[in-house]
């Protein structure tokens, strides 16, 4: 028989550089798509427990730097199989292996797009958790090796697989609000602060070197990992990136816009000052798109004060408005008197038997999705090449707040024009050994 590696190998194969249509589907559509999950952190357990209950996959492989993580969550999965998952150090060594399909990527930021890079290069399938990108560079070549090699990628924006989203989706492109014009997006949180870090040793179950990877050294401090490298440039994008992927994401879905043409920023390091955290966290971004359309993210990272709820979207329109949430979708007139209200009832697709919901149940059902694009060539709710685009929005509030700058944005590619400090900020630096993306010109 056909091994599953050879099948997908000659799947992806591509003439005079196109790529074939429906060429990354299973052998046997019926067949669960065997996962390696990288990265044990916490998102890692919302990801292993959806993939077993979609029922349409399975968790071969687990893989972390991190031993005592490692160890957690191999323990984890025995509530999900007798089969205990294989635990990998190097996730290179998961690029090499036959009977892995697809891999989940939930690393810190630093790492998505290289490693989703060299997973499609291999002939793997990813899910690839948000943000997808370092840098807007990598974005862009992102996009371009998954349509080169014809894998399937999707990214960790899970409201994309909706039901009462996609419901309203739907409702405002038949009108329910009139003409959607605006939308604002926030999130909220209580962070403390994270102190100034001291230099110490590494610990004895943390491979430093492979954690940092494809990022320039630094010496390992106290205060970095396992979560807090989010505030540090080096390694994460901020709160914009962080979790205001989600929402601006869900904004463009409604408006039905892509790249803006303007974009400004406000904000910075505000809360708290006599600290390690390098990104900011407070900051307002407006994006201004053709056809007379704005976007505007609110988020506050360290006051978790919020009226509507510490994350969502509001829709504006010329008849109404739409409230938008994992957990709802509200529909108000013009004077903000509610006329419906539709509770989230996503708990996957009909082979999962879990009893969740929310975040939980999108999750599922984001997972399913791309197992049937993998086994039956299904459309996918988040092809990064759309859900690229939300990444880039971030970035470019990231640059805009950075140069104090209004940025003109070219609405066709989503790169600056006329520019030359914010052309400089496009890209980074790589250690050496680690130029999967450096070395691509796009």
């Amino acid at each position: 028989m056909e091994s599953r590696r050879n099948f997908l190998k000659k799947a992806s194969l591509a003439t005079a550089g196109a790529v074939l249509a429906g060429n990354t589907v299973l052998a046997n559509s019926n067949e669960k798509v065997r996962f390696a999950m990288i990265g044990c952190g916490g998102r890692s357990l919302a990801l292993v427990k959806a993939a077993f209950q979609s029922g349409v996959a399975e968790i071969s492989h687990l893989c972390d730097v991190d031993k005592t993580r490692l160890t957690k969550l191999t323990a984890y999965t025995r509530q999900f199989t007798d089969k205990l998952p294989a635990t990998v150090e190097d996730f290179r060594l998961l690029l090499k292996e036959d009977s892995i399909d697809a891999v989940l990527v939930a690393t810190p930021e630093h790492w998505h797009a290289p490693m989703a890079i060299m997973a499609m290069r291999a002939g793997k399938h990813v899910y690839l958790e948000k943000p997808c990108s370092h840098n807007p560079h990598e974005t862009e070549v992102l996009i371009a090796t998954q349509q080169q090699t014809g894998m399937k990628c999707q990214m960790g924006n899970q409201q994309r697989s909706s039901v009462t989203s996609s419901l309203a989706m739907k409702e405002i492109s038949e009108g329910i609000i009139g003409k959607p014009y605006a939308a604002k997006a926030w999130y909220a949180n209580t962070r403390k602060p994270i102190g100034i870090g001291r230099e110490v040793p590494v610990p004895d179950h943390l491979n430093w070197e492979l954690w940092q990877g494809p990022a320039p050294r630094e010496a390992y401090r106290d205060n970095v990992h396992p979560y807090n490298w989010h505030w540090f440039r080096n390694w994460g994008t901020g709160e914009i990136h962080n979790n205001g992927t989600h929402e601006i994401d869900v904004c463009r879905w409604a408006l039905g816009v892509d790249y803006p043409t303007q974009v400004t920023s406000n904000g910075g390091r505000l809360a708290y000052a006599n600290d390690d955290w390098q990104w900011f966290d407070t900051q307002t971004t407006t994006y201004q798109f053709n056809g007379g359309k704005m976007i505007t993210w609110e988020g506050r990272s360290c006051n978790g004060h919020s009226p509507n709820g510490g994350r969502g979207a509001m829709i504006y329109g010329s008849k109404g408005s739409i409230l938008l949430d994992r957990e709802q979708y509200v529909l108000f007139d013009l004077k903000g008197k509610e006329i419906k209200r539709e509770l989230e009832s996503n708990k996957g697709t009909s082979n999962n038997t879990a009893d969740t919901s929310g975040f939980d149940g999108l999750t599922v059902s984001h997972i399913t999705n791309l197992c049937e694009a993998i086994r039956n060539d299904q459309p996918l709710n988040a092809p990064i090449a759309d859900a690229g685009i939300s990444s880039q929005l971030c970035h470019l509030g990231n640059i805009a707040l950075d140069l104090n700058e209004n940025l003109k944005v070219d609405p066709e590619t989503g790169r600056v024009l006329n520019n030359k400090r914010a052309r400089k900020m496009w890209k980074r630096k790589y250690a050496k050994g680690w130029d999967v993306v450096e070395n691509t010109s796009i």
